[in-house]
């Protein structure tokens, strides 16, 4: 009985898993046309304007080494305005460059890597006592062999990631103490 109620089930599977007859790429157009007729759009409609490659023009040969000899081609103003803003910045002081969005951002910055890195610490070591786990509760020599060469591998990595860390909080410890030297307000750098 239950081979025939598991029969019955996989040829109602099969049967309607085979696919529906696909309609044809000119039976897809056919209605298409007919849609089109029906909505009262014109059959063809001509293109509006056909691009060849004799409507495209090459590229401009670039500019003659104008930077080797220091003068600056009359033709090229935008150089000109670029170069006349870069000297603008120039004039700048740094302190006018460092602004509160430039400290707030380099800490926020600084703190989303040392935080990153801590849960990087934490998710390795908690992939290193599984491990150790593993490890300890396996017979096969070859299956203990795989599993201590990749806790070697977290254990390096482990390493790594506590030097990273060590480096973060330096950096950190490095821009409250820049900040503190050129005046930035405490604010800044919370």
């Amino acid at each position: 009985m239950t081979r025939i109620l598991s029969a019955v089930v996989v040829l109602s599977l099969v049967g309607g898993a085979l696919p529906a007859r696909a309609q044809s790429l000119g039976e897809l157009a056919q209605k298409e046309a007919e849609r089109r007729k029906a909505m009262g759009a014109p059959e063809k409609a001509a293109p509006k304007k056909v691009y060849t490659n004799d409507d495209l023009k090459g590229a401009p040969p670039p500019p003659p080494a104008a930077a080797a000899t220091g003068q600056a081609p009359a033709a090229d103003a935008s150089k000109s305005k670029n170069d006349d803003k870069a000297k603008a910045d120039a004039a700048k002081s740094p302190q006018d460059e460092k602004g509160e969005e430039y400290w707030r951002t380099r800490m926020a910055n600084a703190r989303e890597e040392l935080r990153r890195n801590e849960i990087f610490r934490d998710a390795l070591q908690t992939r290193i006592n599984t491990l150790t786990a593993d490890y300890s509760s396996r017979d096969d020599p070859a299956q203990r062999a795989r599993i201590g060469d990749d806790r070697q591998k977290a254990l390096a990595e482990l390493d790594r990631v506590a030097k990273a860390i060590d480096d973060g909080k330096k950096q950190i410890a490095d821009i409250e103490e820049e900040a503190r030297r050129a005046n930035v307000p405490p604010g800044w750098i919370r």
